[in-house]
């Protein structure tokens, strides 16, 4: 039974994070990690400690990394593992609890701005690219020299980009480079005008031109990986569905056509928002505690879904997997609050119980004023839903008639009813107000009639399925062994603090092996 829903309780005590060793010859160290380049960034900040964020895959050269920067730098270095989210976002959470004044990520990141100021460094390596097979892949591709294309990659190959255009300039006489959309450093002036940020990239577009004119050629990806790279997966679907999109391998020069796939993410979204606008019941996954402007993501998304007559739940679970979410059989789709990558990770193999949407694909969901399938933009950061984004799309008026306009399920084929209730003005609130208590009477089979006191509004919250009439509601919470949240306050005597379980939930030390 164990086994049925999760991993053996043993491997969850003994499992290693990384692999064992050195995973890169002790020579090669400074190059592939810019050990150089990172020692500059401490001794200008004058940092006494600073954090090492690596990925689970990379831990292996951590504390080789860790002990040369300590003996350049002269100060001390604190190593970071993956954060309980993604490893692609910057932990400041756990940079805090060290006491570090700057932190050093390594590995792909998304680039999000990070939710507590704190100095950071970007390492996303350096992937061998063959420049000839890959300039040769785009002449191939890109037969009109005159025609606009933008050169993407993903991170680890961004450092090739320019070297690449070089040898392709003398031909093609529209081409736009792509780079990282890294933090500038402290004091430094932007230039002017100030590129277009989009999907973590920076694109340096002439006055009156526009990234939808452009087509895209992107180096990276592997022909032997089967799963689709969240930040592909990003590119595919924000990018103009009419314009041409190729990729190429670094090491083989080999090309792909990605119309075809990026049409199936396509068409996987539209039938997400569907999904979404059919559920009576919405988890919001918190994913991302690090990301700037997430709790205003989330009042947004709350006040989204009571908008639109939904019932929304707060969970913060960690990494989303099936066991986890299985526990909430109520909820019709989750959305995750994630950086765009995270939020775009690859499905685990065995399926969900529910499906996990975006909040792009919520918004379209629930706002009526959205505009149509095919005209708006997909939108892979949801500080691009807030306001003050210029994506944001504010929900009509409480009166007006997008409210009441007929909508028939695509999925079902049911006509959907407008949503029971108008949207409030309020955007949210993120502190806990206290109820009043209302007085219900519990018919007992005697006859008699005992007083129950508690919160009448807070269970039909919790248990969607409860019936709506008082008198059955109290029936319905007399029949279970736990009543809910009592406070209790000044009634509970005060005793010093004992030793709990040891253990994890699944298999206490005291439990033996039933």
């Amino acid at each position: 039974m164990e086994s049925t829903f999760s991993s053996p309780a043993e491997a969850a005590l003994q499992r290693e994070a990384g692999a064992p060793g050195l995973l890169t010859p002790p020579e090669d160290l400074d190059r592939v990690y810019e050990l150089e380049r990172v020692a500059g960034f401490v001794r200008d900040l004058g940092c006494q400690r600073v954090a090492l964020q690596f990925p689970d895959q990379l831990l292996g050269d951590a504390g080789a990394v860790a002990a040369r920067l300590e003996g350049t730098t002269g100060s001390k270095m604190f190593i970071l593992g993956d954060t309980a989210y993604g490893s692609c976002c910057v932990d400041v959470l756990g940079a805090e609890q060290a006491g570090a004044q700057a932190l050093v990520h390594f590995g792909p990141a998304c680039l999000s701005p990070p939710a507590r100021p704190l100095p950071v460094a970007f390492v996303l390596g350096q992937r061998p690219v063959h420049l000839e097979l890959c300039a040769k892949a785009f002449e191939a591709e890109n037969p009109d020299p005159k025609a606009p294309v933008v050169l993407l990659s993903e991170p680890a190959c961004a450092h090739a980009l320019e070297a690449l255009a070089t040898l392709l300039r003398p031909r093609y006489l529209d081409l736009l480079v792509s780079s990282p959309a890294l933090p500038l450093p402290a004091g430094s002036c932007s230039p002017e005008p100030e590129p277009l940020e989009r999907f973590g990239r920076r694109f340096p577009l002439a006055p009156g031109r526009c990234l939808e004119e452009y087509g895209a050629f992107y180096v990276g990806g592997s022909e032997a990986s089967a799963d689709l790279d969240p930040d592909l997966s990003r590119l595919l679907l924000g990018w103009a569905p009419g314009k041409p999109f190729f990729t190429c391998c670094p090491d083989t020069g080999q090309t792909q056509d990605e119309g075809v796939r990026a049409g199936r993410l396509r068409a996987r979204r539209h039938y997400l928002v569907e999904r979404a606008r059919d559920a009576h019941v919405v988890g919001l996954l918190a994913g991302t505690l690090g990301v700037a402007r997430h709790r205003e993501a989330l009042a947004h998304l709350r006040n989204l879904t009571r908008a639109a007559g939904k019932r929304s739940y707060v969970l913060a679970l960690g990494r989303p997997t099936p066991p986890k979410l299985a526990n909430f059989p109520e909820v019709d789709v989750f959305v995750l609050l994630a950086c765009p990558l995270g939020a775009l990770a690859p499905q685990p193999p065995g399926g969900l119980f529910r499906p996990i949407l975006a909040p792009c694909e919520l918004e379209a969901a629930c706002n009526p004023a959205w505009p149509p399938s095919g005209l708006a933009p997909y939108l892979t950061h949801y500080a691009d839903l807030l306001p003050g984004s210029p994506f944001h799309v504010p929900l009509p008026p409480p009166d007006s008639e997008l409210w009441d306009t007929p909508d028939v399920s695509l999925i079902t084929g049911e006509l959907r009813p407008p949503p029971a209730w108008k949207p409030s003005n309020d955007p949210g609130c993120l502190d806990l107000n206290l109820r009043p208590q209302l007085e219900l009477a519990e018919s007992s089979p005697a006859g008699k009639c005992a007083k129950s006191l508690f919160p009448a509004e807070l269970f039909p919250q919790i248990w969607p399925t409860w019936p709506q009439s008082p008198l059955s509601a109290a029936l319905f919470l007399s029949s279970r062994s736990w009543r809910g949240l009592e406070p209790r306050l000044g009634q509970t005597p005060v005793t010093g603090a004992v030793s709990g379980r040891r253990g994890i939930a699944i298999a206490y030390e005291d439990e033996g092996n039933s």
